[in-house]
């Protein structure tokens, strides 16, 4: 413990890095496995030995399913001598709250991906209040942040006497904070830095001067297109197709590595950062690893890859993509509803909607709409809960890292595939590392994401695709996909597609989305809370 504690300063201090941390953990937890006994026998008759510094509860809130963060977390907090009782993913509120209270924790985390689970973090908050609990509470995940914490969570829980919320960037600060927190003679000082910081997000968020262009005013300026001359490739076929257990070795020169370290908290891109001053030999170190285990998965046939796509008849409608049953297009068969920019910066000329890129009602030029899902995790959770059982964080944490950078790489394995078959792709002769940098035609962007931040239209692609018969794959209730290890989105093959961000949203716009989906408005300002561009209580 003495050993691990010099390792937990050692990385608070920036001199060791985080995969040395998780490795070091590994030893640890298999030598306490070892000891456990003999230590719970010296408990009895001293009473006091080898008690933790505090008690941290973590979880992934209730509909997501992501937990590579929240898992690194926990491991390093563990290095410190902290007891973590980590329950898991998909929790609900009153699980995790039931278990802080029978715990008598110190500090509750809440982790979440999603943004559906920024929502869950606001009612966790709100729960802890009505309850009137005085713990700390923690905000972490790749979807989260100070100013979010700070505007939204921290209003129904952080007031004096209420207990405080901070946002945790990442596994370095967690236990900084987690420190102050359980320290009866640091924790009013620091909850007292923290509202004053809280109070400066809020004050800055407010003073944003966010031109919002009425919805109406957006539409006319929508992105143009001459839809007489522009080419329309015919696809090869309409309709679904699925793969089954896709070869992952097929899936290895597609593979982004970039994010794979910035998961473990190695900064830099690859393969520069392999050759870093400061983080070099470790990303060497720790890329060799990951090629190690990525030879075992494949060897060993320890994860499978599934996936299905296809290609539809299609019009838009307005801001809607109207999905026709057959190529005469005389029935709809489901709708994708689109939203559009509205926020007016400097120099915009257009405001885009991905319903932009289809060719319209009436255009007299027949289009199409792509779609897929992927998913390289199928056998990911029970290698990592094997790995968790013997102790193993190291490993338990690389597998899933390595599935998310597979199922990555099948996207851009497929696309290139589909692009083939959709025609817009025959000529490209492009080099891996031009596929993963994007520099083709069409664009794949995902519900939930910039372009369409609306999660609940995964569930008209899922239909669509048959995603659950033909993969396996499942949403969950705030549309998170299942394996996490996952990817789906819709391809577009307009040649001057592009990515975007549709940012601030008017009540005007959603207020006719809401009407389009068919849904109540504060459904729709529920699902698209983090994209409005006002207070929907105002």
């Amino acid at each position: 413990m003495d050993g691990m504690s010099t390792v937990g300063d050692l990385f608070g201090a920036g001199k060791m890095f985080l995969p040395q941390v998780v490795k070091s953990a590994r030893v640890m937890k298999k030598a306490v496995a070892y000891l456990t006994p003999f230590m719970e026998a010296e408990k009895e008759e001293a009473g006091t030995a080898g008690q933790a510094r505090g008690k941290v509860l973590m979880a992934t809130v209730k509909g997501d399913v992501h937990d590579i963060g929240k898992n690194i977390v926990g491991v390093v907090l563990g290095c410190n001598n902290f007891e973590v009782i980590d329950i898991g993913v998909m929790c609900s509120a009153e699980k995790i709250l039931d278990t802080a209270v029978k715990e008598s924790v110190d500090v509750v985390g809440l982790s979440g991906l999603i943004t559906p689970s920024l929502d869950e973090m606001v009612h966790v908050a709100k729960e802890m209040r009505r309850l009137e609990m005085n713990t700390p509470l923690l905000i972490g995940g790749a979807t989260t942040s100070a100013k979010h914490t700070a505007v939204k969570i921290a209003p129904h829980y952080g007031a004096e006497g209420a207990g405080s919320v901070t946002h945790v960037v990442d596994a370095s600060r967690s236990v900084g904070v987690v420190e102050k927190l359980i320290n009866p003679d640091a924790r009013k000082a620091f909850e007292e830095e923290t509202r004053r910081q809280h109070q400066k997000l809020v004050e800055s968020y407010q003073r944003r001067q966010t031109k919002i262009l009425p919805y109406a005013d957006a539409v006319q300026k929508r992105f143009a297109t001459d839809w007489a001359g522009v080419d329309i490739p015919r696809p090869a076929f309409t309709g679904a197709r699925t793969l089954e257990d896709f070869p992952l070795e097929t899936l290895r020169p597609f593979i982004d590595w970039s994010p794979f370290f910035a998961a473990w908290e190695l900064r830099g891109r690859y393969p520069d950062i392999l050759t870093d001053e400061v983080v070099g030999a470790e990303a060497q170190k720790t890329f060799d690893e990951a090629q190690a285990m990525l030879d075992d998965l494949i060897e060993g046939r320890k994860l499978s890859a599934k996936a299905v796509y296809g290609f539809f008849p299609a019009a838009s409608d307005g801001d809607d993509i109207v999905v026709y049953t057959d190529d005469a297009r005389t029935a709809e068969r489901c709708r994708f509803h689109c939203l559009r920019q509205q926020r007016d910066r400097k120099g915009q000329k257009d405001f885009r909607s991905l319903a932009d890129y289809i060719a319209p009602v009436g255009a007299g030029r027949e289009d199409y709409i792509g779609g897929f899902a992927v998913t390289a995790g199928v056998g990911c959770e029970a290698l990592a809960a094997a790995y968790e059982r013997d102790h193993d964080d190291y490993n338990a944490i690389m597998v899933k890292a390595i599935a998310d950078r597979l199922a990555e790489a099948f996207a851009e394995c497929l696309h290139a595939q589909a692009r083939q078959d959709w025609g817009n792709g025959k000529q490209e002769g492009l080099t891996n590392e031009e596929l993963i940098r994007e520099r083709y035609r069409g664009i794949r962007p995902a519900p939930g994401y910039p372009a369409q931040p609306d999660h609940t239209e995964k569930r008209t692609l899922f239909d669509l695709l048959a995603v659950e018969q033909a993969t396996g794959m499942t949403l969950t209730e705030s549309y998170a996909m299942c394996p996490a290890a996952s990817v789906s989105g819709l391809y577009f093959a307009h040649p001057d597609a592009r990515y975007f961000a549709v940012d601030a949203l008017g009540r005007d716009q959603v207020t006719d989305y809401a009407r389009r989906k068919g849904v109540p408005i504060e459904e729709a300002e529920r699902w698209l809370s983090p994209s409005l561009g006002y207070d929907p209580q105002a």
